[in-house]
């Protein structure tokens, strides 16, 4: 059972974060937003190559189209999963 005198004493201060654990967290968030930045790009060009291997297997144009659709679709829902997991993290 707590005393009258634990009641009196100041809260301890929690203790600052070290250096090293500041700039793992500015690594982690430059990590994330690098991933935002070739997200879209990256994955709209695996889409064409992939559809583009395909049409030149199956000798036809549209492949390549819906390859290159929907790896832009993919990166958009990439971007949209980064971004709502740092949101996430920094609450």
């Amino acid at each position: 059972m707590p005393t009258v005198t634990d009641f009196n004493q100041p809260a301890k201060k929690p203790s600052p974060p070290s250096e090293r654990a500041t700039v793992l967290g500015g690594l982690v968030k430059a990590e994330s937003m690098v991933q935002i930045a070739l997200a879209l790009p990256l994955s709209t060009v695996i889409g064409w190559v992939i559809g583009d291997a395909l049409g030149r297997h199956f000798h036809a144009e549209w492949p390549a189209i819906a390859g290159l659709i929907f790896g832009a679709v993919a990166g958009f829902v990439q971007i949209v999963r980064i971004a709502s997991k740092a949101n996430r993290d920094s609450r």
